[in-house]
């Protein structure tokens, strides 16, 4: 039972930015199983039928954040009635928002309130999602936050989801280590280090019971594939009733709105394609294909070092920056590496909120800042622009460079540009569309013909 009908227990991954829209939640639906759209800034379409793009016109950020939380409601509106059409009203139809997107609360809100009857749940990670329970409760919709540990879900249930426990659908949980996206890693786990998810359940579980949660469904994410390899959950009493939740799978159908390229590139991977890395502007670890993109921001930071305002120690070193040629100190060593890097054509030094330059292009260096310069403040707080959900705007840190902005590069991907030159978000699994033989000769199924094949445990 999931939202209040029984279905099959596979799930829709949500995925943001136009990857997850109604067509492919509406047709996981009318499968039997339960679709998700991705409320993350979705598509709204004209009344010729051609998707609206976002473009901001407002001089300031917080004009511009208006504007996208008006986009964002209008899409998620829209993907809503497109899965219940999709769907035949078969299955369960489920938004996915991220905690730590911008105006995510005044978001749902608009939605809930506007779209009754076309959606019976919402799942939430990225972030501590406590006000989810209190917002689904006022609209009567399930909740489903998305946690990568017990303790966070305790925390949760703690401060808030008690108070609202008879719509908590389930619980997902995703493995930090193998899903794609954001990561839920915490400072105490080791990104190198991956743990085995069954013991990391089975700890949840107990959790759970605790609360008297005993038949609430867990729902595991990140890193599934293919059911007949999770025989030691199904039916394993310290586990309990669970569901199975797919991410990347759904990427490669004919309903899915991702462009051709990027199903090709699919095809391709080889395991160790997906790199787990922290350059995300919300600060949570995210996995996504190594490519030139990717690539870039790993070059970006290796050209770092570490200055002072002043001599001290071995920073005894002069060296000018910016256009006024204003002097920092470096040590011997990294002046060294400086001037190799400014010979190099990376003549651009640009200070970081942790007292270090990066050594970057002209180009690069003038495509940064007039990022930065555009923020639309999709997130609540955003490292690359300094933005913040709050009076003052701002972080009050010092915007930093390292990073980029990611709703430039998901819109610009999830609308046909060139994939590698854009962030693509996957599950470390990826790499198994090119080893499945269900895939053989390029293969690319309906919705349909997906989850009938997962049904069969493969």
């Amino acid at each position: 039972m999931i939202s209040g009908r029984e279905v099959l227990p596979v799930v829709e991954g949500g995925k943001g930015v136009s990857v997850s829209n109604g067509e492919s939640s509406g047709a996981w639906a009318a499968a039997g199983g339960v679709g998700t759209f991705s409320g993350v800034n979705a598509d709204h379409l004209d009344e010729n039928g051609n998707v609206v793009r976002q473009i901001y016109r407002g001089k300031t950020r917080r004009e511009r954040h208006d504007e996208l939380i008006a986009y964002a409601v209008k899409g998620a509106l829209h993907q809503a009635r497109v899965a219940r059409e999709m769907s035949g009203e078969q299955g369960r139809i489920h938004m996915n928002i991220l905690w730590e997107m911008g105006g995510a609360e005044p978001i749902l809100e608009a939605v809930l309130d506007q779209s009754k009857g076309l959606i019976h749940g919402v799942t939430c990670g990225a972030g501590m999602p406590y006000k989810i329970a209190e917002i689904c409760a006022k609209y009567g919709a399930y909740y489903y936050p998305i946690v990568s540990s017990a303790r966070a879900f305790r925390a949760l249930w703690k401060r808030a989801y008690h108070k609202f426990a008879d719509l908590l659908g389930g619980v997902v949980y995703e493995d930090p280590w193998l899903a794609g996206g954001h990561n839920g890693l915490s400072n105490a786990e080791d990104p190198l280090k991956p743990e085995a998810p069954l013991p990391r359940v089975i700890e949840l579980r107990r959790q759970m019971l605790e609360f008297g949660l005993a038949r609430t469904p867990i729902i595991m994410a990140g890193g599934v594939w293919r059911l007949d390899e999770w025989q030691d959950f199904v039916g394993n009493p310290d586990v309990g009733p669970c569901a199975f939740q797919f991410g990347t799978r759904p990427l490669l159908t004919k309903e899915s709105p991702i462009s051709d390229a990027w199903k090709q590139r699919l095809l391709t991977l080889k395991s160790g394609d997906v790199l787990l890395h922290r350059f995300s502007p919300t600060g949570f670890y995210s996995s996504a294909v190594r490519n030139p993109f990717l690539a870039e921001l790993e070059e970006r930071s290796a050209r770092q070092v570490a200055y002072q305002m002043h001599p001290v120690g071995e920073h005894d070193q002069p060296f000018p920056v910016g256009a006024r040629g204003r002097l920092v100190y470096l040590s011997a060593q990294d002046r060294t590496a400086a001037e190799r890097w400014v010979k190099a054509g990376f003549t651009e030094a640009l200070r970081t909120p942790e007292f270090t330059l990066i050594f970057v292009t002209p180009a690069r260096a003038e495509e940064i800042h007039r990022d930065q310069v555009n923020c639309m403040g999709c997130l609540s707080a955003c490292a690359f622009s300094n933005w913040q959900q709050n009076d003052a705007g701002t972080t009050g840190k010092k915007a930093d460079p390292r990073s980029f902005c990611i709703q430039k590069t998901l819109q610009d991907i999830s609308h046909g540009a060139d994939v590698e030159a854009q962030l693509m978000f996957a599950g470390h699994n990826a790499y198994r569309f090119a080893t499945d033989p269900y895939y053989r000769n390029g293969f690319i199924p309906s919705v349909k013909q997906l989850v009938e094949r997962i049904a069969t445990g493969q």
